[in-house]
């Protein structure tokens, strides 16, 4: 999987031609052993994800944790985990959990000078997008997204150039590159609305073809498709899902719309990660399976103990790149930088804020 080029390698001047480690300073190694204190910090933390992470491991996180907790106070760095990262992660570090574009939203209302993205790439370039002042980090460059590879910039003008006049939808999960040369943004929860709101018998709605079939079966919008598909997703099929329910009598199922529709139809709600934690805290099933990235179920697990999670355990592999060690490197080293060329910036964030605008 390749990155698109609007990352700089370690060590690459780029503000005021000086590196992001020569800006913020460097800072002392800190020492990682389980002392006393480190038990008595992270107890609370603990305690959140005692359900999920075996005791007998905690003496191995927690130094690290509390030092990440520690660096982000003399960085001023704020931690965005998105809903599929581990819990020592997820539940030890964040500041700030959700989606992609929530946690992008919210990085803006935060006086941090330093945001590190705790997901992949395109969402780090998104962060960059909605807080260009802000230094964005990612601990692994390599933390790619199928879905995201799936198309460039230049396939959108090509399609444009095909299609005049056919409305462009981008799904949040792609490049910068991709947001600038469409109409507008969406997200998994609000991409019916936006197709609708343009109010026009044909859109194209990129790049995900499982969502764009989701939603296409939900309007009498015509949805054009790309064929792109996240690589989790994809793998889920409605045999899998009749299969466990003759293993699990009672199990319900709830499905991301990146599913292929006939998950989606096979299940008995579907939604954004956002609307699958609701749903789960909402109604506190008695057994329930998620049908997305296994970690998300694990973060919700911790939050709901009385719930029996059947976990079908699809995991991506980009993800999972990032470690409490790579972002601990990260603060300690201000690596890897994000940034994103201020033109295609300008005109993606053109994009991203026509959705929130429509307040959907």
């Amino acid at each position: 999987m390749t990155i698109a080029q609007t990352s700089a390698p370690v060590g690459t001047p780029i503000a005021n031609g000086t590196t992001a480690l020569e800006r913020f300073g460097k800072i002392e190694r800190p020492d990682l052993s389980y002392t006393p204190e480190v038990a008595e910090a992270t107890a609370p933390i603990y305690e959140k994800v005692k359900h999920i992470i075996p005791a007998i491991e905690w003496p191995a996180l927690a130094p690290t944790i509390h030092a990440i907790n520690q660096l982000k106070k003399q960085r001023n760095a704020v931690i965005l985990a998105h809903n599929y990262m581990t819990p020592d992660i997820f539940h030890g570090v964040a500041d700030i959990v959700g989606d992609s574009l929530q946690l992008a939203i919210e990085a803006t209302r935060t006086d941090a000078d330093v945001i590190v993205q705790c997901g992949v790439h395109f969402m780090a370039e998104t962060s960059k997008i909605l807080s260009p002042e802000k230094t964005v980090l990612i601990p692994d460059m390599r933390a790619g997204c199928s879905l995201a590879e799936s198309i460039t910039g230049a396939d959108v003008r090509a399609l444009r150039e095909r299609n005049p006049g056919v409305p462009i939808i981008t799904y949040v999960n792609t490049s910068a590159d991709v947001k600038a040369e469409c109409d507008i943004c969406c997200t998994s929860s609000n991409a019916l609305q936006v197709v609708e709101s343009f109010g026009v018998d044909k859109v194209f709605l990129i790049p995900d073809k499982y969502l764009a079939a989701n939603v296409g079966n939900k309007t009498d919008v015509e949805v054009l498709i790309w064929d792109g598909a996240c690589e989790v997703h994809e793998r889920f099929t409605a045999e899998e899902l009749r299969d466990y329910r003759k293993i699990e009598p009672g199990v319900k199922i709830i499905a991301h719309p990146e599913c292929p529709p006939e998950v989606v139809a096979e299940a008995d709600f579907a939604g954004s990660t956002a609307h699958m934690i609701d749903w789960v805290k909402t109604r506190q099933p008695e057994k329930v399976m998620m049908i997305t990235e296994c970690s998300m179920a694990d973060n919700v697990a911790s939050e709901t103990p009385d719930v029996d999670f059947i976990r079908p355990c699809n995991l991506c592999p980009h993800m999972k790149r990032i470690t409490l060690d790579k972002i601990l490197e990260s603060l300690l080293e201000m690596k890897e930088e994000v940034v994103v060329d201020p033109a295609i910036a300008e005109r993606a964030r053109v994009a991203v804020e026509r959705m929130i605008n429509l307040k959907i």
